[in-house]
Order: C-alpha cells, then structure tokens, then sequence
C-alpha cells in the first residue's frame, strides 16, 4: 500500500516538472526564434497575412515599426504589380500593426477603407477587419459606430447575439454591464474551461474595482489568479503557443488589477510587488505593442512610491517610456507630476501640471456630457431593438405553437363531430375542454394586464425613491452650508453628525431605485457603500482602519434598512472618532449580519480599540448618539448589547 502511494506521488511530481519544463522551453523558444525573418521567407502576400496574424509575441526581436517599414515595401510592390489580393492583405496588416502601436485613427483609417469591399474577402478576413474595427472604435470611444460593426457581425453570421456590457462600462454603467455580462457569458462557461473562467471572475472583479467595490473585487481576482495558475499548469492538455501567451499576459492582467485594488484602499506597499510583478509579465508577453495594462500599472507604481515618499523611485517609473493615450490616464500622468513637484517644492512646476489638467478637463467637460449621453442613448436603443427582436422571434415561435395547437384543435372538432352522434355521452367533456380554453386565453388577457400595471408601479416607485435620494442630498447640502456659517465647534459636530445620518438614509433610497428588486436591499453592498461615505469625512483616521464585512446574501426591506444603516453610522463614525486616538494601522473593524429564512437574524459589530469609558452608563443618558442607537433598535423590536472585550468593545443584537 505505502509502496502504491509512493509510486503514485513520484509520477505526479514528474508530470508537474515536466509541464514547468515545457513552459520553460516555450518560453525560451517564443523569445529566441526569428518571426520576422519567417515572415519575409514566405511567398506571398496571403502566406505572410496568415503568418502574422496567427504568430503569438511576433515581436519578441524586431518592433512593430521594423515590421511596418517591411510590409510598406511589400505593399508597394504590389501596388505596381496590380496584385489585388496581395494589397488587401497587407493592408489588413498595417491596420494590425498600427493599432498594436496605439495609433487607432491610422488603424480605423485602413481598416474602414477595407470595410467599404467586404463583400470580396473570405468569412476569417471579414471576422478580422470587423474585429478591428470594432476595437479602433472602443479606444476611440465612437460606441455608435461600434454598434453598428456588431450589427453588420450578426448579420453575416459572425454572432448570434449583440452584447453591449462592455460599452456600458467605457460609459461609466459599471453595475449595468457587470449584470448584463454575467447574464450573457456565464450561461456558456465550462466548468473546465479554466481559462474562460479566469477571464469571467476578472472582468467582474474589474467592474466591482471601478465601481469602488474594492474588497469585492479583489475576492474575485483572486479566484481568477488561482484558475489561470491551474490552465498554465495543468499537463493534461495540450496548449499551442499563442494559448499560453495569452494565458500569461492575462495572469499579469489580473496580477496587475490586485495590486490597483491595493492602491484604491491606501494599501501601498502592498500594492508595489503586485503591480511590478504585472509590469514586467504584460512587458515579457505583450512586447513593443501598446498596452493601457501597462500604462496605468506604471502610473500606480509611481503614484505609490510618491505617496511613500521615494521620490527616486517615482521618478525612475515616470520617466520610463509611457506614452499615455487615453485621458484619465493623461490626467493621471499629470497629477503625479504636479504632486511630485509639490513635495519637491518646485510649485512653479506643479502649478504647471494642474493647468494642463484644468485644461485637458475643459476641453473634455465642454462635449464629454453631451457626447456621452448621446451614446448611452444609442446604446440603449439598441439594446432595446435587440431585446425586441428577441421578443418578436419568440412571439413568432409562439404564434407557430398557438397554430398548431389550433390545427390540433380543429382536428379534434372533427372527430367529436363525426363521432356525435354515437357517443353523446362525450359531448359534456367536449363542451368543458372547449370552456377551459377560453378560461385560459381570459387569464393570460388577465395576467398581461397585471404584469403590465406590476412594471409602471416598479417604474413609479424608482422615481419617488429617487427623488426622496435627491431631497435627502439637497437636506445634506443644505447642512454642509450651515456648517461653513458656523463657528461652533460643538454645533459643526452636530451638523456633521446630522449630515452623515441623512446621508445614510439617502443611500437606503439610492440603492432601492437602482435594484430591480424594489422591497429588498442587499446588505453587503450597502454597508460597503455607507463605509466609503463615512470614510470620505474621517479622511485621516477612516483609511487606516482594516475593515471587514461579513454580510453577503443579506437582504432587508427598508423598514428594518434604515434603522440599520443609522445604527452602523453611528457605531463606525465613533469608532473613527474615539476608539483611534492614535491613529493605530493595526485598527481593525468587524460588521457581521446574518439572517435564515423563517429564523432570527444576528447583527454584531466589533473593534479593537480604546473601549468604552468607565463611566459608559452615565454618558447613556446624555448622549444622542447612544438614545438614538436604542430607539432605533427598539424599533427592530430588539435592544442593543453592549460587551466591554479586552480589545475594544462589542456591540450586538438579535432581530426577526
């Protein structure tokens, strides 16, 4: 038996050496061998277009613009021959290589020209311009152009659906896009398709991430770091080249996206190994190509090492050779240096670099808001005109049924008719299925009416939370401005403390008319939520505190939300007030919520620092802060508990 084992855990050891071997080998030979002079041995102009656009890392020795420079001159060739197919492969080539480079209008520019004979080229070339050109639109943000190239994908039986979620997330819908892409991609993953798993989680951790989701986010980029890690590893399958290249350069994607979730919560140093880590995979995989990856990962690292106060360091990744194309990232660019000359002390610099932004931000305020309703609204138009396609054709298919069925029906009429006259004993059982049809098609006239009155009362009801969310934040804004026109400290406190408290209120009604569920709120979302909006106003204290949320698959009604959401605000805005006093970074916080369908539910809320005065019971009394924590539990029918632990205290009630 021991000798089975042994036998058996020698042969895994020997398969996992091996497949480190192979990638190694890989490795080496995608570094080493010579594509470009390949590339220049082959014939023609349909074995070179082949060639390249099927060689993973084909500029591992020459950089695209030694490649540009070779193709320019094949092209030209063919020009004075007249070979009409050569040209066009090419041409499709430069386009490639011109968006490899960052330059998409060059790009969109040949690939268009392309677009305008598609008739003329085979079903891959037509799949490979319109895949272009869908990309050169994305960069370019012109989302109704993109629509359009998907449309004409379907119509040439390229793809059977449309899918927007990505259009939705250039535009800022990051919730929007993460349900859509959940619900159309999720239904077509293999369970082991590891790979396409990895890019499922990073994609919706990506979502979370912009979304400010953080902790969220992170959960789910680790759970496509760990499925990557088992597709490169695993010896079972045969991978080709271009499928483990693209297996790293996502690791390194994803790798990278850990170490900006880092930096969103101030976690710095945290963030450094993963985001250098990333740097240099997305360098090694995805060489002399332009890559936004890789742009905003050196921008983080810099951004970093400021904030640590390694001004060398900083300098070393801003000087490096980014080119950034996007404008956030510009905006980014320019925000660190104006930060760095700052701390520097060269403010003649600094100031320098926040007028640039001032005026990168004019020029983009002055359309973006107009251009970018524009393009939410033919996005959604025509995700409705998809939706009602879909809808037609089910309509159609039904009609197809009702017809049938009515072709059955008259069949069976036909029966009971030349049958009537022998077996009048059937005539009641005729008479009752003729009734119990016409009670049907009664019900569904019902149930559309229904649903219909069901869909204007869930629209009715988003509009009045929204607006009670709005008149909430006026109430908000109207305390901030009492507060700048009041000198008293104590009653800036208490504005502030009142100001918080609406706002946690406002965020109940927020959350509400963006569900589609509008008597629930999910609790996790929630509570992250309202601890960003509490950390915003103890910006010092509130960022050192390790917070942890333990309510996942809750769900609440307003009624028991809101009291809910004022006892947390309390409970945590005191604990950035009072339980830190010296701005410890071991601060820890832990809110847990629980509830069983048909059974009590437990809420517990807990920090490690100073505790509660000795004098606690007499303070009861006369602070607002605790009377108003009491009534609210009192009004989920429950009372708060208070336990004094030899770190911090503990706060805790059950609720039905």
């Amino acid at each position: 038996m021991k000798k089975d084992f042994v036998f058996r855990l020698t042969c895994f050891l020997l398969l996992c050496a091996l497949s480190f071997s192979a990638m190694a080998q890989v490795d080496v030979l995608t570094q080493n061998e010579d594509y470009f002079q390949q590339f220049q041995d082959l014939e023609n102009g349909e074995l070179r277009s082949f060639f390249f656009f099927n060689t993973p890392n084909r500029y591992n020795l020459n950089s695209p613009y030694d490649w540009l420079d070779t193709v320019n001159v094949y092209l030209n060739s063919s020009e004075k021959t007249k070979d009409t197919s050569s040209i066009r492969n090419y041409q499709l080539i430069q386009s490639q290589i011109y968006y490899d480079l960052g330059n998409y209008e060059r790009s969109l520019a040949i690939s268009r020209a392309l677009y305008d004979n598609l008739d003329d080229f085979d079903k891959e070339t037509k799949r490979t311009i319109l895949e272009l050109m869908d990309s050169d639109y994305s960069m370019l943000q012109l989302y109704d152009k993109q629509i359009e190239i998907r449309r004409r994908k379907r119509e040439l039986g390229l793809t059977e659906n449309i899918a927007f979620y990505d259009i939705y997330a250039s535009l800022g819908q990051y919730r929007k896009a993460m349900r859509d892409y959940m619900t159309e991609e999720k239904k077509t993953l293999r369970d082991d398709d590891y790979y396409g798993q990895a890019v499922y989680n990073n994609t919706i951790g990506n979502y979370l991430r912009l979304d400010q989701s953080t902790p969220t986010a992170i959960s789910y980029f680790k759970k496509a770091e760990g499925l990557i890690q088992v597709y490169l590893s695993d010896v079972t399958k045969q991978r080709t080249d271009k499928e483990l290249i693209d297996g790293k350069i996502l690791n390194g994607i994803i790798v990278g996206n850990i170490g900006k979730c880092h930096v969103q919560l101030k976690e710095f140093e945290k963030a450094i190994p993963f985001l250098e880590e990333s740097r240099d995979i997305i360098k090694k995989y995805s060489k002399s190509k332009f890559s936004s990856d890789l742009i905003e990962n050196t921008l983080a690292l810099a951004d970093c090492y400021l904030k640590l106060d390694n001004y060398a360091k900083a300098t070393d990744y801003l000087s490096d050779d980014i080119d950034p194309i996007k404008p956030e990232n510009i905006l980014h660019k320019n925000r660190i240096y104006a930060d760095y000359y700052y701390k520097t002390g060269d403010y003649k610099n600094s100031t320098t670099y926040l007028k640039k932004n001032i005026r990168i931000r004019d020029s983009i305020d002055a359309q973006a808001s107009n251009i970018k309703n524009q393009q939410l609204t033919s996005v959604v138009t025509q995700d409705l005109e998809n939706s009602r396609k879909m809808m037609e054709q089910q309509k159609a298919q039904l009609e197809e049924s009702r017809k049938d069925i009515k072709a059955r029906d008259d069949k069976i009429s036909l029966v009971f008719i030349s049958l009537i006259f022998t077996l009048m004993g059937f005539a009641g059982l005729v008479y009752a299925y003729l009734k119990s049809i016409k009670n049907q098609r009664l019900i569904a006239e019902q149930k559309f009416i229904i649903e219909n009155s069901l869909v204007e009362k869930d629209s009715l009801l988003k509009e009045i939370h929204h607006r009670v969310k709005n008149n909430l934040q006026m109430v908000s804004s109207l305390l901030s401005l009492q507060t700048k026109n009041t000198r008293s400290k104590a009653a800036i406190e208490a504005l502030e403390e009142g100001k918080s408290r609406v706002k946690a209120m406002a965020l109940i009604h927020q959350k509400l008319y963006q569900n589609d569920d509008l008597s629930v709120i999910e609790m996790q979302g929630y509570v992250e939520s309202l601890i960003n909006s509490i950390q915003s106003v103890y910006k010092k204290g509130g960022h050192n505190i390790n917070i942890t949320i333990d309510a996942e698959g809750v769900e609440l009604d307003i009624d028991r939300a809101i009291p809910f959401g004022l006892i947390l605000n309390e409970l945590v805005s005191n604990s950035f007030k009072y339980a830190f006093p010296n701005d410890d970074n071991n601060g820890k916080i832990y809110i847990h919520i629980r509830k069983i369908n048909g059974q009590e539910g437990f809420f517990e809320y807990t920090d490690n620092g100073i505790g509660l005065p000795e004098n606690t019971e007499e303070r009861a009394n006369s602070s607002m802060g605790i009377r108003l924590m009491n009534r609210l539990a009192n009004q989920l029918q429950t009372s708060l508990n208070t336990d004094k632990t030899t770190e911090g205290v503990r706060f805790w009630f059950n609720f039905k």
